[in-house]
């Protein structure tokens, strides 16, 4: 705040001085220049300021569910009466299939206002749940802190305008439109972490995964004679497989062979 007086103090006192008009200019120059680096840090005094008592509490809630099922069809009728109820929405739907189960798994985006409805709405006829986790992450003084830096920002870049309005020399001119592009670009990622942080708290994420176990007589049956013919299958491939990575070598075995014959011609020799 202090080099901001200066600032407008020495634009409103030499105004109407033509001959002073560059000096001024250049002085304006530095004094933003060192508005923008206390603007970068945040000061004692917007620290100490306490948080607004009007904004409400910003918090984020996740949940995520699994449990067993004995009907999918079912279960997920009755996920989609909680959906459309609570007006929610799937972001993700997949479905798969294991060794011994059938699996679902759902990615629902709902208005934290119904949050805790369409969980009590999905818990509805589950036994038990293997994993029931739900967070809720208060982040009302991080919403706070951005919010405040985002304006303080866009105040500096108001200023910056007003002073590139008075400037008159080119290279001042590029100084302060240099300085206005780099105060935007903050603005801009400061308003896109704000827009994220928003859409976190208005919909919060729940994950629910269900699945039905497949019983024993639904598997299918390997008789003994299946499983014989497949282990003499699987032995000729072995085979096979031996076979083949011996004859790939046969260069190594012919050297191998000229080898040994030329070492017992020697031997046989010296015996001699």
């Amino acid at each position: 705040m202090k080099y901001i007086s200066i600032l407008f103090f020495v634009l409103f006192s030499f105004t109407g001085c033509g001959k002073n008009e560059e000096p001024i200019a250049e002085m304006a120059v530095s004094a933003i220049k060192l508005a923008a680096k206390n603007e970068s840090a945040p000061s004692s005094d917007v620290q100490a300021e306490p948080a607004s008592p009007q904004i409400p509490q910003k918090i984020i809630k996740e949940a995520s569910l699994r449990f067993e099922t004995n009907d999918l069809e079912e279960t997920f009728k009755q996920i989609q009466t909680a959906i459309v109820t609570n007006k929610a929405t799937i972001e993700n739907d997949s479905e798969g299939k294991d060794y011994n189960n059938i699996y679902r798994n759902l990615t629902i985006r709902v208005p934290s206002e119904n949050f805790d409805a369409f969980i009590n709405s999905v818990s509805k006829g589950v036994s038990y749940f293997e994993r029931k986790d739900i967070s809720a992450q208060n982040v009302t003084e991080r919403y706070i802190d951005l919010t405040t830096r985002l304006n303080n920002k866009r105040k500096l870049e108001a200023r910056y305008l007003e002073i590139l309005q008075k400037a008159t020399k080119i290279s001042e001119i590029l100084e302060i439109e240099k300085q206005i592009s780099a105060i935007r670009e903050e603005i801009e990622a400061k308003e896109g972490q704000l827009k994220y942080l928003e859409s976190r708290v208005s919909e919060s994420t729940v994950t629910i995964e269900f699945y039905k176990t497949i019983a024993q007589k639904e598997g299918v049956k390997t008789s003994y004679g299946s499983k014989i013919w497949t282990a003499l299958q699987s032995g000729f491939y072995s085979l096979s497989e031996f076979l083949i990575s011996i004859i790939s070598l046969w260069p190594f075995i012919i050297l191998f062979c000229v080898f040994a014959y030329f070492i017992r011609k020697r031997f046989k020799r010296k015996k001699l």
